[in-house]
């Protein structure tokens, strides 16, 4: 039986990595698409393409020979749309999409990440291929923007400390986009991945305490304040977003679903889990 080849975009990203990892345990061919193939130091048994993602023919070559393809529109950013173009050129028979829990079905989309994902999903839907959107919550992995300040200081600086939110571990986006990527029966299916307990950010700042062996505390920044911390790091409308979102989460119970466990059998990773694993981005 031929192996299925299989090309991963946002390859040596958060979630890329640890799905080349699972895609080649499990019998896949991989391909791998990154900016810099120079840098991107993975398995010698994955092929890596890309470059300039405007060069002309780099997607058309990166997706030419592949039977499906994982899309991270955060790493394709503006090209997204270019990949499925070339992806269905190239008659690829099962796109699997990486998408946002942001986006609403009904209605009017509130953020604009919901647009630009939906936007990325209704392209996705159309390019004639076997599809799989997985919309995931919150990414444990964006926590990772706290160690510097938890490494200063054993202070994590933010807004909205009483959000809560259920966080997904990369490993566990992983290992849902590996099952669906390999195994038939989910196509035409929209998921909603997300960790198993609501957790505020002040509760995630103590976990993180917990994994280091040192008292972390939550230092509440307003709005303002934050927008100032963040404009040289992200554009307006995603720090806009944020806050928005943020605010909606204050006195919540997480929006959490089964769907993750349905598809990989098993209980996402809780964050104490995740922070112990990532414990030493943490410490001085």
């Amino acid at each position: 039986m031929n192996k299925p080849a299989i090309l991963v975009t946002g390859a040596t990203g958060n979630t890329g990595r640890p799905l080349i990892d699972a895609l080649l345990a499990g019998g896949a061919r991989v391909r791998a698409l990154t900016r810099d193939p120079a840098a991107a130091r993975l398995p010698p048994q994955v092929e890596v393409s890309g470059g300039d993602y405007a060069t002309p023919g780099v997607l058309a070559d990166a997706v030419r020979g592949t039977d499906a393809v994982f899309i991270n529109i955060g790493a394709l950013r503006e090209h997204a749309g270019d990949l499925i173009a070339a992806a269905r050129a190239a008659g690829v028979s099962k796109i699997v999409m990486l998408s946002s829990i942001a986006v609403r079905d009904v209605g009017d989309q509130v953020l604009s990440l919901g647009r630009q994902h939906q936007a990325v999903e209704d392209a996705v839907k159309a390019a004639g291929a076997d599809w799989t959107i997985l919309r995931c919550g919150g990414f444990a992995a964006n926590t990772l923007t706290w160690a510097a300040s938890v490494r200063a200081d054993d202070v994590v600086r933010f807004p909205y400390g009483e959000a809560a939110l259920a966080l997904i571990a990369e490993q566990d986006v992983a290992a849902a986009a590996v099952r669906v990527l390999l195994d038939s029966g989910h196509a035409g299916q929209t998921y909603a991945l997300t960790g198993s307990e609501s957790l505020t950010q002040i509760q995630q700042a103590e976990a993180i305490g917990k994994a280091i062996g040192r008292p972390v505390r939550f230092e509440e920044l307003s709005p303002g304040q934050f927008r100032q911390s963040a404009a040289e790091h992200f554009p307006a409308p995603v720090v806009e977003d944020l806050l928005k979102a943020l605010a909606g989460y204050v006195g919540q119970t997480a929006y959490m679903t089964a769907d993750l466990e349905k598809i990989i059998g098993r209980p996402a990773a809780s964050y104490a889990q995740w922070a112990m694993q990532h414990a030493d981005a943490y410490r001085r």
